[in-house]
């Protein structure tokens, strides 16, 4: 499929674990497997669009689960700055995402801090769908859940 100047939404396994009482991510071999299909889209010219879970939140907002340290780790290894959101479906969201330049990197926030995610609501999903025009699964790990 041709993603030249299109907008993909890629499901990550970035449920890292962190250093005790840190945001220091103790092994990022998960953000690592993601590298080669990431780079493979950029070379591309799409614009990537992240989503992944961290953590049990249950629906509710916890800081220390935030995607946050998670971007950061991504930007250091692709060498390139990753656009952070602080939600991951709305109308801000939609907004920075269709704003973000081509060939661009933005991570979404949690996606468990959304009930609508271990519920499989169907609005949920439709809001992530309608940020992008392809989704491409690259979470092994989380493709029971689909």
């Amino acid at each position: 499929m041709d993603v030249e100047g299109r907008t993909v939404l890629v499901r990550v396994d970035y449920n890292v674990t962190f250093r005790p009482d840190t945001t220091e991510i103790s092994d990022d071999s998960r953000i690592r497997a993601t590298l080669p299909t990431l780079e493979l889209l950029k070379s591309r010219n799409a614009k990537i669009v992240l989503c992944s879970h961290l953590g049990r939140p249950k629906g509710r907002v916890i800081e220390e689960l935030r995607m946050k340290p998670v971007a950061v780790r991504l930007a250091n290894l692709l060498k390139q700055d990753v656009i952070s959101t602080r939600d991951c479906v709305g109308s801000e969201v939609s907004d920075l995402v269709s704003l973000a330049p081509q060939n661009s990197v933005v991570m979404l926030e949690n996606l468990r801090f959304h009930p609508g995610e271990e519920n499989n609501e169907p609005e949920f999903a439709e809001e992530l769908a309608a940020l992008a025009d392809v989704y491409v699964n690259d979470a092994f790990g989380t493709a029971h859940r689909a």
